[in-house]
């Protein structure tokens, strides 16, 4: 079984590989747009010096790490809760449920190979533009990249537990659109892609860094920027690791429910 879930991986790496012309445009879409913030940050930092406890040449860093972690944790969307909820409407979810593969296996192994894709084709070129045009303080010990790597996987399973639960709600709702642009705008705005949540003043802040979404950007960005070292780190790590367990075994609670549901309605 699990070569069948390795494959579905290697299938999702494939078709999202397809769309050249779209990655590129993606690239270019992202580099520009972390040259615009860039400059937004060097005037706010150049009034507020080390706001949030970040250096400029670290807040220059979180910016284009925004922007490569942007599409592989599908912070706007463009991931496969679309899909589902579409097949959800249509019915053709009853086949998928018959199927002998998990649900929630499937979806999860198909959004890792597409996650892969994205960081490989829509990560790596805009963090090295930024690398090219502004100092950035990328780390240059291989352990803390280790960790990094292993707190962007991490965060992607978050990314994916929510987005399976908002794909989900199609098995209630006539139309699932308003609940996925309300997560899609809360996971823009606390996952810090806007500004650090160490920016957030007071309790704020604290509830900001405490919820989920954080896992998807601000935390791989802090593992990255040293902001977390030793145990510190494996906090960190453990933080976004508990967060995916709770979401993922409310995926496959809201699953069985979903499955029951279409049962019962004859599907």
């Amino acid at each position: 079984m699990g070569g069948f879930y390795g494959a579905v991986v290697t299938r999702g790496f494939r078709r999202y590989a397809t769309y050249r012309t779209a990655t590129a445009a993606g690239v270019f879409t992202n580099s520009v747009f972390g040259l615009i913030i860039s400059y937004s940050y060097l005037a706010l930092w150049h009034q507020r010096p080390h706001l949030g406890g970040y250096s400029e040449p670290q807040a220059l860093t979180y910016v284009w790490l925004g922007q490569a972690l942007l599409t592989p944790m599908a912070l706007m969307g463009g991931g496969f809760e679309d899909e589902l909820m579409e097949r959800i409407r249509s019915g053709d979810i009853a086949v998928d449920l018959y199927r002998p593969a998990d649900l929630q296996a499937w979806w999860l192994s198909a959004d890792l190979g597409r996650m892969g894709f994205q960081l490989l084709g829509r990560g790596v070129v805009p963090l090295a533009c930024g690398a090219l045009v502004f100092d950035l303080t990328l780390p240059a010990d291989a352990a803390t990249w280790l960790l990094f790597a292993v707190s962007v996987l991490l965060g992607g399973l978050v990314s994916f537990a929510i987005r399976f639960l908002v794909g989900l709600t199609a098995f209630w709702l006539l139309d699932g659109t308003g609940v996925s642009q309300a997560t899609l705008l809360t996971g823009l705005f606390f996952s810090g892609m806007l500004l650090p949540l160490t920016v957030f003043p007071g309790v704020m802040g604290e509830i900001a860094r405490a919820l989920p979404w954080s896992a998807m950007l601000q935390v791989p960005a802090d593992v990255l920027l040293g902001r977390h070292r030793g145990g510190d780190a494996l906090l960190a790590l453990a933080f976004q690791a508990g967060w995916a367990v709770v979401l993922l075994a409310l995926g496959r609670l809201l699953q069985t429910a979903a499955a029951r549901r279409v049962v019962v309605q004859g599907g």
